[in-house]
């Protein structure tokens, strides 16, 4: 029992391991259909409590060990043809691009605003993602510029949405490019990867820069992380819209779950 009592940058070896098993679960559902920071994030925030400027560390810590295991899922959707480059690569920039305005814009305005407005929309696109019974593991049929004008679009308006608040983004984007860019499951997933892994490192310089990493336990959980993520991309590679539809189902019903906790009880997330 001596030995859980080991510190790693003056957190319990104990409450490392359970970050992990946190993590684990959050990458496995990022794998799947996106929205692992809202698991992963609580579970740092939990295992930080006490900590002076927890809060930063948890969130600079989760980016370490979440782009660490995204570079593992996306390698392996890559390997196996799933990322529609000419959509990803213009979505990279713009969503880069509209993470710093809603960084700007979280600046100048409260974003309790962006929270009650999500308090709405999310059950409604919750319910109508339910009621949508055939999803496609083939792609729809949509013109070329046409579906890259939505995934741009989509890009950059989820981007800002990253920068401004961020929990769910990979989610609610491969919404948009499954049902209104008409992608196929799979590819979605994969493309959405790519766009993700941009915006995670970008951050992720932004708070190693600022000194709110804590490497040593980002890089254990990055073990995790890489696990969760890797067995996800699998389960989606072999199941797509079969698995993909109920694992966002979840997460948007976890998001909303989320955002009336931050309303409810502010000072757990702040």
């Amino acid at each position: 029992m001596n030995f859980l009592k080991i510190t790693i940058d003056g957190v319990q070896l104990w409450v490392v391991l359970l970050i992990c098993a946190g993590v684990f679960f959050a990458s496995f559902m990022d794998g799947i259909g996106g929205g692992g920071g809202i698991v992963s994030v609580p579970t740092y925030f939990i295992g930080f409590t006490g900590m002076e400027e927890s809060t930063k560390f948890a969130l600079g810590t989760n980016k370490l060990s979440a782009s660490i295991g995204t570079i593992f899922s996306l390698a392996r959707f890559i390997k196996n043809g799933c990322v529609i480059w000419r959509l990803a690569l213009p979505g990279m920039v713009l969503a880069y691009g509209g993470g710093m305005v809603g960084s700007w814009l979280k600046t100048i305005t409260p974003n309790v605003y962006l929270k009650y407005l999500l308090l709405v929309v999310l059950p409604i696109v919750a319910y109508f993602t339910l009621r949508t019974k055939n999803w496609p593991d083939e792609p729809g049929v949509i013109e070329r510029k046409k579906q890259l004008l939505i995934v741009c679009l989509a890009s950059l308006v989820i981007g800002a949405y990253d920068g401004y608040y961020g929990p769910g983004c990979g989610t609610l984007l491969m919404l948009v490019c499954i049902r209104m860019g008409k992608l196929d499951s799979r590819n979605a997933a994969g493309t959405v990867k790519v766009i993700n892994l941009a915006s995670n490192i970008g951050g992720l310089v932004g708070d190693c820069l600022a000194g709110f990493v804590l490497y040593r336990i980002g890089l254990i959980a990055a073990v995790a992380s890489i696990a969760g993520h890797y067995i996800g991309a699998g389960v989606t590679l072999k199941n797509g819209a079969k698995i993909i539809k109920p694992a966002i189902i979840i997460v948007l019903i976890l998001l909303t779950l989320k955002v009336g906790s931050e309303l409810i009880w502010p000072e757990f997330w702040s």
